[in-house]
């Protein structure tokens, strides 16, 4: 095979410990590899020196190439940045925290050589983690994956090779909010995966808090299904079965002279067709919001500073 150009597109924020690791585990992995490689930082609004890092690696080494926002956009859409200014026949997107194997970008290649285009990263081993963050990851995926037509691989992230039809595919979608690893399914082309065991963080700490997690997973069951939105009809018919249930229990109450106040059933039913209402109000505003921000059209991201790009 030729020889062909493989972009490693990395989102950093906060990655002042890391950045130069990163790229020197990058040069020691791919030296004198087959096919030569560009190295995209895309520094996602970092409140340290991580972009001047970035830059005096790009001094140094043509290969490398950073972009800067202008402030923290989040890491998908420093992915996306990353994968719209990526000329390589390969795509692969890795983490600054080398927690997933550079190594293992050499198997994605080999197996997109043999055919494939979308080949993702399979955790079989995940060092470091608590134990709280890998039973919440289980759930997330079992219950994601019930409630879409397109499942999305359990174990896997945002480790990724793309062959460039395929990315291209998925960065011609017009939707502005990009679920990546739900996408990454739903594109179809020909897929497989590359099993791992994921290391431990070289240093610093994860900028994947709880907060951005839960997010992250309210995105991608908003972004693949409707379903949320049918489980309200019929949990808005099991609240009128219970009204109705109530309104009799009050009638015969009523009539055989019971001295029962009916206060607490009072209660019970407006606490719960109130609560059921806030509810019903979140997930459509939800839903609602998504159209909002599609509609608005901004843009994922802004580009403060470039270097070493064409």
């Amino acid at each position: 095979m030729d020889r062909k150009l493989i972009s490693i597109v990395v989102p950093c924020y906060n990655e002042e410990l890391t950045v130069e690791k990163f790229y020197n585990e990058t040069v020691r992995v791919f030296e004198g590899y087959k096919h030569d490689i560009e190295i995209i930082f895309v520094d996602d609004g970092s409140k340290d020196a991580t972009y001047q890092i970035i830059c005096n690696l790009a001094n140094k080494d043509a290969r490398v190439k950073g972009l800067s926002f202008s402030r923290n956009f989040g890491h998908q859409s420093a992915i996306i940045c990353g994968f719209e200014h990526a000329k390589g026949d390969a795509i692969v997107e890795l983490d600054c925290d080398l927690q997933d194997p550079l190594e293992t970008v050499l198997e994605m290649v080999d197996k997109w050589e043999e055919g494939y285009q979308v080949i993702h990263g399979r955790r079989v081993k995940r060092k470091g983690e608590s134990l709280f963050k890998k039973a919440s990851a289980s759930i997330y995926y079992a219950l994601l994956n019930k409630i879409t037509k397109r499942p999305v691989p359990r174990n896997t992230g945002d480790f990724k090779l793309y062959d460039r039809v395929a990315l291209n595919t998925l960065l011609n979608l017009p939707e502005r909010d990009k679920y990546i690893r739900g996408l990454a399914s739903w594109i179809g082309f020909k897929q497989t995966f590359v099993d791992f065991e994921r290391k431990e963080r070289f240093a610093g700490e994860t900028k994947y808090t709880l907060k951005k997690m839960l997010r992250l997973a309210w995105d991608g069951i908003t972004s693949f299904s409707v379903r949320p939105l049918r489980m309200l009809c019929v949990m808005g018919a099991l609240a009128v079965l219970v009204s109705v249930i109530m309104a009799i229990y009050t009638l015969v109450s009523h009539f055989i002279g019971s001295t029962v106040s009916g206060w607490s059933s009072l209660m019970i039913s407006i606490w719960f067709l109130g609560g059921l209402n806030l509810l019903a109000l979140g997930i459509v505003g939800e839903y609602i919001g998504k159209i909002y921000g599609e509609v608005k059209d901004r843009p994922r991201f802004i580009v403060e500073q470039t270097k070493g790009l064409n």
